[in-house]
């Protein structure tokens, strides 16, 4: 059974979101380990950059495995303000700490994030 977070939100991409999803504030991005599990062993990982724009349901990068290679969606919409420096050197953080370490980016909200699922509806989803 994957791992779901109480203090997260999650989007049908299967990110995470986790801080104040109202427009200004910085939240930060990952992948849920439903997601991580489902890739296997991340091997790259191609972040959006700081500075840009990203949409909520967009594709704003991807993640390579031994696997596959698959595409990250941004859960918010805003700016980025900081990508997980970590990963470059440790993509593997993502399957070992999906929840700390592994975060892939954070973002400035331009707007209030929509459509975010609450643990609970989110565990339904991945059962």
């Amino acid at each position: 059974m994957a791992e779901i977070p109480d203090n997260l939100l999650y989007s049908e991409e299967h990110e995470w979101v986790r801080g104040d999803v109202s427009p200004g504030s910085v939240v930060t991005v990952g992948i849920t380990d439903y997601a991580a599990d489902a890739l296997g062993d991340v091997v790259y990982v191609e972040a959006p950059s700081v500075g840009d724009e990203v949409k909520a349901g967009d594709v704003c990068g991807e993640l390579e495995s031994t696997k596959a290679v698959s595409e990250l969606y941004s859960p918010v919409t805003g700016a980025v303000t900081e990508v997980n420096p970590q990963l470059e050197n440790a993509p593997d953080l993502i399957n070992s700490d999906v929840y700390g370490e592994g975060w892939i980016f954070k973002v400035e909200l331009s707007e209030s994030a929509q459509d975010l699922m609450d643990p609970d509806e989110y565990a339904d989803k991945t059962e």
